[in-house]
């Protein structure tokens, strides 16, 4: 998948540095990471719970998850510090590139009714945030094998200074964003 890369190379660069008028080739904003994160409350009373997402989330990834921790106990939740609450996989490099590719090309146009991905998601300094309702849209994912269909949040950290920058990137790169 060294292709994505170079695709960005050759064509994505030399359009955003005619477009903002970089004077160096250092100013193009590049993606950096992509975070994935799963937040599950039925964490608490099942710890099997964990390990069915992290599964998931490796088939999507290809890479293995990290287990998010309760930072404060909180008793309306029943929670306590240190629990297990959700997962998490932060993908960067070539995996980070194929994923960007699954995503926008094959799992997005499989969302039920599905106009576009929300352009005012970005957080003032040039990161993207977005949600997916259910696992569901990832063709990794075999809908017989699943126990309950949760979210995730995909959060697309650029090196973009200004949200226009990075709404650019991210259309060049073929984000779906809605019209």
């Amino acid at each position: 998948m060294a292709r994505l890369k170079d695709e960005y190379m050759k064509n994505v660069a030399p359009a955003l540095m005619n477009k903002f008028g970089y004077k160096s080739v250092m100013q193009i904003p590049k993606l950096e990471k992509i975070v994935i994160n799963v937040g599950c409350g039925e964490a608490k009373d099942n710890s099997k719970v964990i390990d069915a997402i992290s599964s998931d989330l490796m088939k999507i990834t290809g890479q293995k998850p990290v287990a998010c921790k309760a930072r404060k106990s909180v008793a309306n939740f029943k929670i306590r510090e240190g629990m297990n609450i959700g997962v998490k996989v932060t993908l960067r490099g070539e995996k980070m590139y194929e994923f960007v590719d699954r995503f926008f090309n094959m799992a997005l146009p499989r969302v039920r009714d599905f106009r576009g991905i929300n352009p005012n998601s970005f957080d003032g300094r040039g990161n993207y945030a977005c949600g997916v309702k259910e696992q569901l849209i990832f063709p990794e994912i075999d809908y017989d094998k699943i126990d309950k269909v949760r979210g995730m949040d995909l959060i697309f950290v650029t090196t973009a200074k200004t949200d226009e920058e990075a709404k650019e990137l991210l259309t060049l790169m073929g984000a779906p964003f809605e019209k």
